[in-house]
């Protein structure tokens, strides 16, 4: 094991922290840490991931990296108090059509997802560590990741539902593949919890661990299994697994934009946050 310190200068990334060779030579770990409560997924996160995939895959030392999140939880997900500014900007002040706004949506969202995207395009592969809650966005992360290893305390949830949007993240086109249509279908339009053991047997993590320093332990030793492989060999059966779903999933996460900028329901969308917010049963009309 290494003990060199070679994680990112303070400062270079506010959402998440890199460390390298901290555990095993080639193997790196990006450990998301907010600023957002529980790891809240703000607009730094969205803007920094694809950055910091790209610096792992200039990074020749590193072979495999480890998704973690500090704390208790995972990832609560998307910020929603840290995104409304942006969040407001689309919402219209009347019912007339506005096809720039329909536009700016769409360009908003493709943006963010670019940071899932470069997840699951990066020549680094990837083994997400999860503990505790895992919610919404942060589904959307570990369903880009290679493999996933989960705490037996680990729940897990497509929430955007009970947010009034349809997920756009990337989960509706990768879990399919993950965990099959079926459990997708009841998770997506129902917006409920999953534990660990159903996340096993359906294949959503492939390991369980007794807690949060078993589950970042079991990811670090599949991440240099993985490592120790010759890396052009991981990146060619990498690229051979993702050739193909890759046009099936691209072709998915165009529409389901397209379908949120049309057909997002501002005042759904308001008071399913009011109602998160508020901690009460939210009133949906249609609209």
């Amino acid at each position: 094991m290494s003990t060199q310190d070679t994680s990112a200068a303070p400062g270079q990334y506010s959402s998440v922290r890199i460390e390298k060779a901290v555990r095993h030579p080639h193997v790196a770990q990006v450990t998301l840490i907010g600023p957002g409560l529980h790891n809240g997924m703000g607009p730094d996160f969205w803007a920094e991931m694809p950055r910091v995939m790209a610096e792992l895959d200039a990074d020749p030392e590193v072979r495999a990296a480890v998704i973690a999140g500090e704390g208790r939880n995972f990832s609560y997900g998307l910020d929603l108090m840290a995104m409304m500014p942006q969040f407001m900007e689309f919402l219209p002040q009347d019912t007339t059509p506005d096809a720039s706004r329909n536009e700016r949506i769409l360009d908003f969202v493709e943006n963010m997802r670019r940071a899932i995207d470069s997840v699951a395009s990066a020549k680094t592969p990837t083994v997400a560590a999860v503990q505790g809650r895992c919610i919404g966005g942060a589904v959307d992360l570990i369903s880009a990741c290679d493999v996933r290893h989960g705490a037996a305390d680990s729940t897990y949830s497509i929430r955007e539902v009970k947010v009034g949007i349809v997920a756009d993240m990337g989960s509706l086109a990768r879990l399919p593949h993950i965990i099959g249509s079926g459990l997708t279908r009841e998770l997506a339009l129902t917006g409920r919890d999953i534990d660990a053991q159903t996340a096993l047997r359906y294949g959503l993590v492939t390991q369980l661990a007794e807690d949060a320093a078993g589950v970042l332990a079991s990811a670090h030793a599949t991440a240099a299994e993985i490592a120790a492989n010759p890396p052009l060999v991981v990146r060619g059966t990498r690229e051979v697994l993702n050739r193909g779903i890759e046009g099936q999933i691209r072709e998915n996460n165009r529409y389901v934009a397209t379908w949120n900028a049309g057909f997002l329901a501002p005042s759904d969308m308001m008071e399913a946050i009011s109602a998160t917010l508020e901690k009460r049963e939210a009133k949906f009309t249609g609209r």
